[in-house]
């Protein structure tokens, strides 16, 4: 009998074998993770017909959770490892976090909006994922509490790497960012001692990233 859950199964697959391998994602780690992890949880009730296209898709307040290539290229470029801790910058739906959870050993993430952290944070929770923990917060600050981290992923795009989250890599850590404000193109920095090591490669697409927090009773213009 097809069911539901089948169905949605199988979408999965076409999105690991149609958007991802014939976009040559190639680590078996990362293709394994999307095939488990439900982005339809994740995504607005509205939305789940399309939660399984390599779109965009809003989330609220302005913000979208990331189409599935870029999520995976963001995190085999920086080559996430199973004893990884790693801070997720933009939380957002919690849906990358969730990726990142069966990839590395912790997971922090941080989100701006009071509501989009809660609503992840339920969800993460919700589907078991217990190596996960997000709070609402300031991006451009890092969680120093709970460095240094091994990997950092921005979800959201600044005009320059915040000299904070450079600060909280461990050493022989990686951090990756779409940098620009119009014009945006993928960042990666890796630390080695006291020296950071720079490099640049796709262009992309994201909401700009902004500072401070919003709060349950404000609302984003």
């Amino acid at each position: 009998m097809y069911t539901m859950a089948s169905s949605l199964m199988q979408e999965r697959e076409n999105m690991v074998r149609l958007q991802l391998k014939r976009r040559h994602i190639s680590d078996e780690r990362v293709l394994e993770a999307f095939e488990k992890v439900p982005r339809h949880e994740f995504v607005p009730e509205k939305h789940r017909d399309s939660a399984y296209t390599d779109n965009p898709i809003p989330i609220g307040y302005e913000q979208t959770i990331s189409q599935p290539y870029v999520v995976a290229h963001m995190i085999e470029e920086v080559d996430v490892r199973p004893s990884d801790v790693v801070l997720d910058i933009g939380t957002g739906s919690g849906y990358g976090a969730a990726i990142l959870s069966r990839l590395c050993r912790k997971v922090y993430g941080i989100e701006r909006i009071q509501p989009l952290a809660n609503r992840a944070r339920e969800t993460l929770e919700s589907l078991g994922y217990d190596n996960v923990e997000v709070k609402c917060g300031d991006g451009f600050e890092g969680w120093q509490e709970k460095a240094p981290f091994d990997v950092i992923i921005l979800g959201a795009a600044p005009t320059e790497i915040p000299e904070q989250l450079k600060h909280q890599l461990a050493d022989g850590g990686r951090l990756i960012a779409p940098i620009g404000d119009l014009q945006q193109q993928l960042v990666i920095l890796e630390k080695s001692g006291t020296t950071f090591n720079e490099s640049t490669g796709t262009p992309v697409r994201f909401v700009p990233m902004k500072s401070g927090k919003v709060s349950t009773e404000e609302r984003t213009k």
